[in-house]
């Protein structure tokens, strides 16, 4: 009998190790510079209908789940920039589940494929450019507190990983 996988997090919860090895950093890099390409064929060929079907009950669309991508992972580049330029700056969350009701969330999902695809072409030029004093750099988080630049990075490995499966394990379940 196979395992049942939790629709809010299809890969399991994120956990960090206890020490950030150099494996680590590349293995996260790698699904950071995958990840475009993985979603793009994730939502390829979906109609209106099927990008616009919630992932799970009470869970986002597939389209809302590409803007969101779009938007989380422009904030995380926004953030290493900072982190590399100021001295642990002080950054703020924002509302997700507002930032998915606004009005631009109409707009065409290939939209924020696109800008994920450039977002992240830019943030693995200069993951793979840091030095290990740099990899320690960070930020503090206004609500989860301080992060190094190594941290966020297996974070965004994951995110990327954890919403693609939102999106794939649908197309799984639907036979899309």
């Amino acid at each position: 009998m196979a395992p049942v996988i939790d629709p809010r997090y299809p890969i399991g919860k994120f956990t960090p190790p206890a020490t950030i090895s150099p494996v680590d950093r590349r293995t996260a890099i790698l699904h950071i510079e995958q990840m475009p390409e993985l979603l793009r064929s994730a939502v390829r060929d979906l109609d209106t209908i099927q990008l616009n079907t919630p992932y799970r009950e009470g869970g986002w669309t597939v389209k809302q789940v590409v803007h969101h991508l779009a938007d989380s992972h422009a904030t995380a580049f926004h953030r290493l920039r900072r982190a590399l330029t100021e001295d642990w700056p002080v950054v703020y969350g924002y509302n997700e589940k507002a930032f998915a009701t606004l009005p631009d969330a109409i707009a065409p999902a290939e939209w924020s494929v696109e800008l994920i695809e450039a977002v992240h072409a830019r943030w693995v030029l200069v993951l793979h450019a840091l030095t290990e004093t740099q990899w320690k750099r960070g930020f503090k988080h206004v609500e989860r507190g301080p992060t190094t630049i190594e941290a966020a990075t297996l974070l965004y490995g994951w995110h990327s990983r954890h919403h693609l499966a939102h999106i794939t394990h649908l197309r799984a379940r639907k036979g899309w």
